[in-house]
């Protein structure tokens, strides 16, 4: 935990004590997704700084959120994961991201987007009454994840997935498709994805996957 407090008896203060640093939501964050090696992080997050990742890590395991394991043989690598405790912070960063979503707006120079943040959108912008029995393969440039959607529930990781009845090909951030600025066609037009998906598919899709506009719009 950091050594800056903020001298209030409340549990938001001391969550964010505990997780508050900057890059620690973000760690969490990929962590929620599976086990990471230090390199798979810094692939992940690019942008940081190894002495403060390094810094982050210590502070998190220091704080029981984290916890290292070393695999199985042959490789014996060293990985980092969530213990219970850091798992529970699963439907915090869903709401967090629920929430940041409707903000996204374009893509920003530099940004990039990654396997874990791809499956996190999905996880954070499902839609548990409004999916139905259907699986789906998204690729947004080289990144390739999958969601499988049955019964009110959703099963979203990275990598393909063979025999997807929905394969969506996007070439830019589907979130205004998402937000329903767009609809399916109108977004087939625009180029913002492939011809692998019809309008009624993304339409379904977006149905789905829902976020939310903000308050002044």
């Amino acid at each position: 935990m950091t050594s800056k407090t903020y001298g209030q008896y409340c549990g938001v203060a001391r969550a964010l004590e505990l997780v508050g640093e900057r890059w620690a939501m973000l760690i969490i964050r990929d962590l929620l997704v599976g086990p990471k090696r230090y390199t798979d992080l810094r692939t992940g997050l690019p942008k940081i700084p190894t002495n403060v990742l390094s810094t982050r890590l210590k502070e998190l395991e220091q704080s029981g959120v984290v916890e290292r394991q070393v695999e199985a043989p042959p490789s014996r690598a060293i990985v980092y994961r969530l213990t219970e405790y850091g798992a529970d912070l699963d439907q915090a960063v869903l709401a967090l991201g629920r929430w940041g979503a409707r903000s996204l707006g374009e893509l920003r120079p530099g940004e990039i987007a990654t396997a874990e943040t791809l499956v996190m959108a999905l996880r954070s912008t499902f839609q548990p009454t409004r999916g139905r029995r259907t699986t789906y393969e998204l690729r947004f440039g080289e990144v390739v994840v999958h969601a499988i959607v049955a019964g009110g529930k959703l099963v979203a990781e990275p990598g393909p997935l063979d025999g997807a009845d929905v394969r969506i090909e996007a070439y830019a951030p589907l979130s205004p498709l998402l937000a329903g600025e767009l609809d399916g066609a109108a977004a087939l037009k625009a180029g913002m994805v492939g011809d692998t998906a019809s309008a009624a598919e993304l339409d379904r899709f977006a149905e789905t996957f829902r976020i939310g506009r903000r308050a002044e719009e």
